[in-house]
């Protein structure tokens, strides 16, 4: 008897045994199925998928090219972009000037360079505010939709009715020429755009399950729309900066070349066009070489965008 029991304890005791580690198993199991998935796989995935297209691979080393040459201007100018020189005016290229001079003997490279300043300020910060404008309308206007709806939709569609220069035009001239009035015209034309791509998303967000759970138990508008909708907004959004930003650039550069924009000797790229056109016949490269400096950096960054957009958006990707 005593036998008996003493192997049933022991039975006991190994299936006890075996339970215990069954049930670790099961457990490192469940913590295994339970982890959250890593965000390092889709960001590796969307990095390849940019990086498989050349022409955008190429638009973001332009970029990044152009950004640190506009910051380093002061090492990588090799004269003051605003020194007159009458005795140096209009000469040709050569290595002491490689893209020649104006009118009044400056360095035109030199005041490329420094145009490039003037020109990446005016395509990040009107873009910046006009999308931040942008992206509280459309929130407010899909989220509580009805009335308010109704009209912040009207304005936008006011503001999308007149032609976006004209409007930044009509805005100059009141305010007067200056870079600030500048970034106040833009922003003031450019948010519309924004509100109505965040308003579509917003629409198509607000009734989901987890955002009607999120309603449920108790969480506030603000919070939802903050945390739960503009999320889901940010790919739309990062690819609708990179390409607003070219827009900027070439409304400085179209205000500046109409004479309201960057008054002189500002070296900005659309006055240096302005100006130089009165001398297209006998040193055309007044002119042209800032004309070339905003195609490649419109290019650059239409360029990323199409990538960005290609690598984010599922239903492009092969």
């Amino acid at each position: 008897m005593r036998a008996d029991r003493s192997a049933k304890a022991a039975g006991n005791t190994a299936a006890r045994g075996r339970v215990g580690e069954g049930g670790a198993i099961d457990a490192g199991l469940a913590d295994e199925d339970l982890a959250l998935p890593s965000s390092r796989p889709a960001l590796l995935e969307i990095l390849s998928s940019f990086a498989e297209n050349r022409l955008a691979v190429i638009g973001a080393v332009l970029v990044i090219a152009i950004v640190c040459i506009a910051l380093a201007a002061p090492l990588v100018a090799p004269y003051d972009p605003y020194k007159v020189d009458l005795d140096a005016q209009f000469l040709a290229q050569s290595l002491a000037h490689p893209v020649g001079t104006d009118m009044f003997g400056r360095d035109v490279l030199s005041r490329i360079i420094y145009g490039a300043r003037i020109s990446l300020l005016v395509g990040l910060v009107p873009t910046s505010i006009s999308m931040l404008i942008g992206i509280v309308m459309g929130l407010v206007s899909g989220y509580f939709g009805k009335r308010v709806d109704f009209a912040i939709m009207m304005l936008a569609d006011m503001v999308l009715s007149f032609p976006s220069l004209l409007l930044a035009m009509i805005v100059m001239y009141t305010l007067g020429a200056s870079l600030l009035n500048i970034f106040i015209a833009l922003s003031a034309v450019g948010w519309a755009g924004t509100a109505r791509v965040v308003r579509s998303q917003t629409l198509s967000i607000k009734h989901k399950e987890f955002v009607e759970a999120s309603r449920a138990i108790g969480t506030g508008s603000l919070a939802i729309m903050l945390k739960q909708i503009l999320p889901n907004c940010l790919p739309q959004l990062l690819v609708l900066f990179t390409l607003n930003i070219p827009s900027s650039i070439l409304s400085e550069a179209s205000l500046s070349f109409l004479g309201v924009g960057a008054q002189p000797p500002a070296a900005s790229w659309g006055l240096m066009v302005s100006i130089g056109r009165e001398y297209l016949f006998n040193a055309p490269w007044v002119a042209i070489a800032p004309g070339v400096a905003i195609l490649v950096t419109v290019l650059a960054f239409n360029f990323m965008g199409d990538g960005l957009r290609d690598a984010l958006d599922p239903w492009l990707k092969s």
